[in-house]
């Protein structure tokens, strides 16, 4: 996977957006896992493992790894219009108002650490539309475009989007459970064979297929604004 500049600068390029220190700000954020943590119904490694899997199979798969995937495409061809419909669709499919705030704040960051990487015309204009308002600036959306001008694949990108938010969440659950290291690299490797599932489903779909119903998850995150103490912004 080393052979040719391309092949390597697009791997490194993905290392970088999905290591679990890049400054997105996904580590201020739970997506309604704290709501269940402090409701009883997570309290282990397993019921930690089920909230991600739930997370995976019903939202993040077939909805942000898509548009990632898609983005991919989409930023290799410097195609702006496409790109801002692929956002507003992604804004219109998050109802919880929190998770949406904190994939635009991922997005928003993530973009402006892309656009400053480099001199990119195409980076420097979602960045533009992003502040001033004129498109949200998604999480899934913005890691895409920028890895795609990297030059790595959909599928890659789609998985690297997908290992990253299970390092989101499996670091959100250690935290709230107090659960060991070890016990949390377990989850980990434990979703390794649904993600490379999940990455291909997503590198041949369109726009059209991209669908979320994970209403257990959402009604968690409209509950955790209501939460008494809150160590997460959602």
């Amino acid at each position: 996977m080393t052979d040719g500049r391309g092949m390597t600068d697009g791997w490194l390029a993905i290392l970088q957006f999905s290591d679990g220190l890049f400054p997105s700000g996904g580590f201020a954020h739970s997506f309604g896992l704290e709501t269940y943590v402090q409701d009883g119904v997570v309290t282990d490694r397993a019921g930690l493992e089920a909230f991600v899997v739930a997370h995976l199979e019903r939202s993040a798969g077939p909805a942000d790894a898509v548009a990632a995937a898609v983005a991919v495409s989409l930023g290799a061809a410097s195609d702006v219009t496409a790109w801002v419909a692929l956002d507003e669709r992604l804004e219109a499919m998050k109802a919880v108002p929190e998770s949406r705030a904190a994939s635009r704040q991922m997005g928003r960051q993530t973009l402006r650490i892309a656009a400053a990487l480099g001199e990119d015309a195409c980076l420097s204009t979602l960045a533009r539309l992003v502040d001033e308002g004129l498109t949200p600036g998604h999480h899934a959306a913005v890691f895409g475009a920028a890895l795609g001008r990297a030059g790595a694949g959909p599928q890659a990108v789609a998985a690297a989007f997908l290992h990253s938010t299970v390092v989101l969440l499996v670091g959100a659950g250690v935290r709230l459970l107090a659960l060991g290291q070890v016990e949390g690299q377990r989850v980990q490797a434990a979703m390794r064979p649904r993600i490379a599932r999940l990455a291909a489903a997503a590198a041949t779909a369109t726009v059209a297929d991209m669908w979320s119903f994970a209403p257990g998850l959402e009604l968690a995150g409209l509950r955790h604004a209501t939460l008494d103490a809150r160590l997460f912004r959602s």
